[in-house]
């Protein structure tokens, strides 16, 4: 149920967001759903795609620093509230949050919210006991 994520560290310049789309691009990788973090000095893409090995490697090929973690990738459906429910699940079962983004699904139906939990296999645990569904990666790209 955990969701391979690729993180990839950029100076916080112009262009270079554009170089590393680019070179996803031009390997034939998807992008499925991404979130940009940036200091004044660097920035973070974090980033799901649909060939997560190859991403890794043609962007080290190409210099950029690039590391591989976990998240957990869970279906709502897209109306108000639907992140406070979560949120009060994992809050109920004492689990922090690190950080999250999230994306709308092409029927738009349903939103997908992408969490990195502290306790991620605890945070999945209480997730299905309050019955919202967990969705690998294969599900993701097939959005």
């Amino acid at each position: 149920m955990l969701v391979e994520q690729i993180a990839v560290f950029l100076e916080n310049k112009s262009g270079r967001l554009a170089e590393i789309t680019a070179v996803l691009a031009e390997n034939n990788i998807n992008i499925r759903a991404l979130s940009v973090a940036d200091t004044a000095d660097f920035g973070i893409l974090r980033l799901i795609v649909d060939k997560v090995e190859e991403a890794k490697t043609v962007l080290k090929e190409n210099g950029f620093t690039v590391g591989k973690t976990t998240v957990i990738a869970v279906e709502v459906a897209d109306k108000t509230g639907g992140l406070a429910n979560v949120l009060k699940c994992i809050h109920n079962a004492n689990i922090n949050v690190e950080y999250m983004y999230a994306f709308v699904n092409k029927t738009g139906e349903n939103a997908v919210l992408i969490f990195r939990f502290e306790k991620m296999e605890e945070a999945i645990t209480a997730l299905k006991k309050d019955g919202f569904t967990i969705l690998t990666r294969e599900q993701i790209c097939e959005l």
